[in-house]
């Protein structure tokens, strides 16, 4: 807003999914916005994901044709209808329809179990009393501002979390929450980082290394020169490269410029000591496996199930292109979130968990959107509960319920505008949401 009002004609502008949080109708506002721009003669660029985005711009450049290793190359570049022609463009298939998200033919109906929040008063939340389903996979929709986090986030979440697990949280203004005896944990999982260390790894977060280490430390190579599991880890002295403290690079502090990372002189980046590169798994150190992506890694531990069982969690959640020892300080927010997320569905649950997820398609393609689905169905298969604050209507349309808050942001939100079924909203004339869905939902 602050730019259009500055009248700045030849201006670059960059802007990285504008869309996130928006609502569908507040989307198309950002589209004019956009356009006023660039007919002011200013360029825009935009990162983004999302579909009308995509099909509102002059020139669309694809990337890919996957991620990690296998992407990086120029797809197809031209206008939205020559991308949608490009038959090896991920996007251009979901662009036509090709390849789509499809809608449940049956989906899971609500019992009689509820957790119900009585009276929430938090911010502009006009005393509402809502039931979320157990065991269902729910959607809290609504434009941007209409109370969802506060109803999700600051309420229900952090009083569960004070109940359930004895944290200390500031908790929205409501009454109580009745049906706690159906569930016996709240786990949120957010887009935050996972850490702010080097040393975290996506093998170290699953807890995957725990057992590589235990296996490598197992060979016959390890017994003979007496290497316990401890030996081969990059975080602790006896196995690890001193120089460089086993990260396999050296940061050089620049003073009043940012710090700058180098490869280590001394592993040449292997992170250890030749002693321990030399114990090899099927031809493989320690060192390479932490170079390897999931999907490389999968193949080298197949016959090893503890092993195999959580890189096939991170595969399921579409990290199979990720290196088992990059550090989590450069993932992105979908990626940590969908870390987290792979963690938590590689523990033992009880089936009695309630999951949070706030906007979790934030930074994923189509394509990614759809291995998050099949991963958070799962989790409901097994007896959890579900509750996704979401704009994507992709995920909204999967929903086995959707509470709509409305009917519009701030004062003249927080209240109910429709429940139920996708169908159900669909039909409702007051909601917003239901328009969009009845357009998907034919």
């Amino acid at each position: 807003a602050s730019q259009i009002g500055s009248g700045l004609v030849g201006v670059l502008y960059i802007l990285d999914e504008p869309s996130i949080g928006l609502h569908h109708r507040d989307n198309q506002r950002l589209l004019t916005t956009l356009r006023r721009l660039r007919d002011v003669g200013n360029t825009v660029v935009v990162v983004e994901h999302d579909e009308d985005t995509m099909r509102a711009a002059d020139v669309v450049v694809d990337f890919g044709p996957g991620a990690g290793e296998r992407g990086g190359q120029l797809v197809v570049s031209g206008p939205p209808d020559s991308v949608a022609d490009c038959a090896s463009s991920v996007t251009g298939n979901y662009l036509t329809g090709a390849l789509k998200i499809g809608i449940p033919k049956n989906r899971r109906p609500a019992g009689d179990r509820w957790l119900t929040v009585v009276n929430a008063r938090h911010n502009n939340l006009d005393g509402l009393s809502v039931s979320f389903p157990i065991g269902l996979f729910t959607c809290v929709t609504g434009v941007s501002g209409s109370g969802k986090s506060s109803l999700v986030e600051d309420i229900l979440h952090n009083s569960l979390s004070v109940q359930l697990h004895r944290a200390e949280r500031s908790v929205g203004d409501h009454d109580q929450i009745l049906g706690l005896e159906h569930i016996d944990k709240v786990i949120n999982i957010d887009q935050s980082p996972i850490g702010h260390s080097p040393r975290s790894t996506p093998a170290t977060v699953m807890g995957v290394f725990d057992l590589i280490r235990q296996l490598y430390a197992e060979l016959p190579d390890a017994k003979v020169r007496g290497h316990a599991a401890g030996r081969f880890s990059f975080n602790k002295p006896g196995g690890r490269c001193e120089a460089c403290g086993g990260l396999g690079q050296k940061c050089i502090e620049m003073h009043f410029l940012p710090d700058v990372w180098v490869e280590c002189d001394g592993c040449a980046g292997r992170r250890y000591t030749s002693g321990i590169l030399q114990v090899r798994f099927r031809s493989h150190s320690i060192a390479d496996v932490l170079d390897m992506n999931v999907e490389t890694s999968l193949a080298v531990f197949e016959n090893v199930p503890r092993i195999r069982h959580c890189l096939q969690t991170l595969a399921d959640v579409g990290l199979g292109y990720m290196s088992l020892g990059q550090s989590s300080t450069t993932l992105s927010g979908g990626e940590a979130q969908r870390l987290k997320l792979a963690a938590e569905l590689a523990r033992p649950s009880t089936g009695r968990t309630l999951y949070i997820l706030d906007e979790p398609t934030t930074g994923l393609h189509v394509t990614d959107v759809e291995k998050l689905l099949a991963v958070m169905h799962r989790l409901v298969d097994g007896g959890n509960t579900v509750v996704v604050v979401e704009h994507n209507m992709e995920v909204v349309k999967t929903a086995d319920y959707v509470i709509d808050l409305g009917p519009e942001g701030g004062d003249a939100g927080g209240r109910i505008v429709a429940k139920g079924t996708p169908e159900q909203v669909a039909r409702s004339k007051k909601s917003h949401t239901g328009r969009i869905l009845a357009e998907l939902i034919q």
